[in-house]
């Protein structure tokens, strides 16, 4: 018999509380912000967090007016690498251009390493 101690947690918990412990252990400064990815099943949001002063300094998604996903990558993965690339734009306007990637408890797989590789090939230093 199964123990009633423990409710079944979702995987979007699960996924929160992994995010919770990496965030122990990263912070974004205003030297070295975090680039923290948001993964739904439609779409794929990437910001770039100074946490000292608790401001997003960038943005960027696929959901974005003038939107084109990558040519050479097919379906999601082309639009999350994009996505990356587009936000490293944004953030070297800004003068950023090294930061600390918050996978924010994915697996650093497919969409989520898209991103990071947009952001690199865009002139992010990760």
């Amino acid at each position: 018999m199964r123990s009633l101690r423990h409710k079944p947690r979702t995987g979007e918990q699960r996924r929160y509380r992994r995010h919770l412990r990496v965030r122990k252990k990263i912070a974004g400064t205003a030297e070295r912000p975090r680039l923290v990815v948001r993964r739904t099943l439609r779409f794929m949001y990437a910001q770039i967090i100074d946490d000292t002063k608790g401001v997003t300094l960038a943005a960027a998604s696929d959901r974005d007016k003038g939107f084109e996903p990558d040519g050479d990558r097919p379906g999601k993965v082309g639009a999350a690498f994009a996505v990356g690339k587009r936000l490293a734009e944004k953030a070297r306007d800004k003068g950023i251009t090294r930061v600390v990637f918050d996978r924010a408890g994915y697996v650093y797989h497919g969409r989520v390493q898209a991103v990071a590789d947009g952001a690199r090939d865009g002139g992010l230093e990760l």
